[in-house]
């Protein structure tokens, strides 16, 4: 980026205003410029600029917070800190008039504005400039009569509205606007513009209760949490709030209601109701959830079958394959061991459940029933298929010979917390409930 804004300003070079200095530096900007150089870059050509044309500089930053979110999945978040801290401080200079910048993430608690001055931010939370950052359902609306598709307003309001800025609802994103009035075709438009990656990592390897509330909003449910929009990447590892609110600052989630400060005790943060954005949204999040299943996808399937089937040898079969092959997508290797990665894997395993089963079976985790909390219920849509109730438990070498006899106590669990109650207050018959053990020793797994 830097080379090129340079060679897009090489007629400096020949205005006869730089310095000899100021040719060599303007010449060693380059792809294999040293750090020192490139972090000088924009204040010397701040500089540069303000001489030719007798005026101070205006930078317009676009996802300044990029790299980070990069440097945050790939493990270089400290190099990288150091190095733009410097650039972006330079940057500010005093041959600079003014600047924008845009990001999804405020820049005052990352450090690395140390020098910035008169800053002014507005984020999804402000009202100033609220119908700037997408189009307003009556701008929407029009677009569609000018285009003669006035018929599709419900569908491309249930699949592009929801976005909130302050206190101004329904704002669409005018990406997948303009897309959709160019091709008049449903799809995720927007989810495809980056890799979401650093999001896919926080919810695959978040902790229990962060996969148990990203479950309940794919259920179209909604979760309350406090919100910081002061985030810092290289504390979001397990910091369930900072996840939400980068969620809603990306625009993966949006604000139902909130609490004001006058409506809550003194010394305590607003709850904020949040939900998934749209249906596009929750595509691209159902699509995620697969690619984390996609070396197994083949057996993951399968398996999928044989449990609909209730064939308990090939679920074996297949899920001991699914295991071996997902395990270390769910683990954060931070803490190894033959616990954290069932756990991890379970909450994975419930989010795939959703993906190929949500359309047949109301699929809840970790909810109240007779007299405990199951692991995962799978309540049927339709009276021609069971409903099934899934344990999972850890081999404990003290008290269990065999994976059968961690098998044998999932099911005793079952029973004897009586985790059918609720499908049996809902009118399912005893014959039409099923209820597996999953045993699990390592990477192994045994059901029963």
């Amino acid at each position: 980026m830097l080379t090129k804004l340079y060679a897009d300003h090489s007629y400096l070079l020949e205005s006869g205003l730089l310095y000899e200095t100021d040719v060599a530096f303007f010449k060693r900007v380059s792809e294999d410029m040293d750090d020192s150089d490139a972090s000088l870059a924009l204040y010397q050509l701040s500089d540069y600029l303000c001489r030719y044309y007798g005026k101070k500089v205006i930078i317009l930053l676009d996802e300044y917070d990029t790299p980070m979110q990069e440097a945050y999945v790939n493990g270089y978040w400290e190099e990288l800190v150091g190095f733009s801290r410097s650039m972006f401080n330079a940057a500010f200079n005093p041959w600079l008039e003014r600047a924008m910048m845009t990001g999804i993430t405020r820049v005052s608690k990352e450090s690395i504005f140390s020098d910035l001055n008169n800053l002014k931010v507005v984020t999804t939370t402000s009202d100033e400039y609220a119908t700037s950052f997408g189009f307003t359902e009556k701008e929407v609306f029009e677009a569609l009569e000018e285009c003669h598709l006035s018929e599709e307003r419900e569908q491309v309001k249930h699949w592009y509205d929801g976005f909130m800025f302050g206190t101004h609802s329904d704002i669409y994103n005018p990406w997948s606007i303009l897309n959709f009035l160019d091709t008049r075709r449903y799809t995720t438009y927007w989810a495809n513009t980056s890799s979401n990656s650093m999001i896919g990592k926080l919810l695959r390897e978040g902790n229990r209760q962060i996969k148990e509330k990203f479950e309940r909003l794919l259920c179209g449910e909604s979760i309350k949490s406090p919100i910081d929009e002061q985030i810092v990447y290289n504390q979001l590892d397990g910091n369930e709030r900072a996840v939400w609110s980068l969620l809603l600052a990306s625009g993966y989630l949006k604000v139902l209601s909130y609490e004001q400060y006058s409506e809550i005790p003194e010394g305590n943060q607003p709850q904020y109701e949040l939900s998934i954005t749209n249906l596009e949204v929750k595509l691209m999040f159902r699509n995620m959830i697969g690619q984390w299943f996609s070396a197994a996808e083949s057996d993951y399937n399968d398996f999928v079958k044989a449990l609909l089937l209730g064939d308990v040898d090939a679920m074996n079969e297949y899920m001991n394959r699914v295991a071996l092959l997902t395990f270390s997508s769910f683990d954060t290797g931070k803490h190894p061991s033959g616990k954290s990665e069932p756990e991890r894997f379970y909450h994975g395993f419930v989010l795939g459940l959703m993906v190929n089963l949500q359309n047949r079976y109301y699929i809840t985790s970790n909810r109240e029933s007779g007299f405990g909390r199951y692991d995962i219920m799978l309540e049927p849509k339709n009276e021609t298929d069971d409903a099934i109730i899934i344990e999972f438990k850890v081999y404990n070498s003290r008290r269990e010979q065999s994976l059968q006899d961690t098998v044998q106590h999932a099911l005793e669990q079952i029973k004897e917390k009586k985790y059918e109650t609720e499908l049996l207050d809902r009118g399912i018959s005893k014959k039409r409930i099923r209820r597996y053990g999953f045993a699990f020793c390592g990477k192994e797994v045994l059901i029963g």
